[in-house]
């Protein structure tokens, strides 16, 4: 099955050129003949949203964290254990 953009798809330097003369979307759609709901609108957010596709964030592991970073977070947590142990122990809950 064909995609049914793929007509306009072939116009996109010259609405780009039609765009940048100062025309508008219906415009535009007159000149060449193109019908249906917003063809011109819908083929720009297709192309940005090919554009913006394009840089994607990167995935897979996070980079490995150091030797030093593993010690500060170990003596975070254990300091935060022995801070709440103190306050279970000053509430009498446990």
């Amino acid at each position: 099955m064909s995609r049914r953009y793929q007509h306009t798809l072939e116009l996109l330097p010259q609405i780009k050129e039609m765009l940048a003369k100062g025309k508008t979307h219906k415009e535009i759609e007159y000149a060449l003949g193109l019908v249906g709901d917003r063809p011109v609108h819908n083929l720009l957010k297709r192309e940005r949203r090919k554009e913006k596709r394009g840089v994607s964030k990167p995935r897979g592991r996070k980079p490995a964290k150091t030797l030093q970073e593993y010690k500060y977070e170990n003596k975070r947590l254990k300091m935060e254990n022995e801070l709440l142990r103190d306050f279970l122990l000053l509430t009498e809950r446990k």
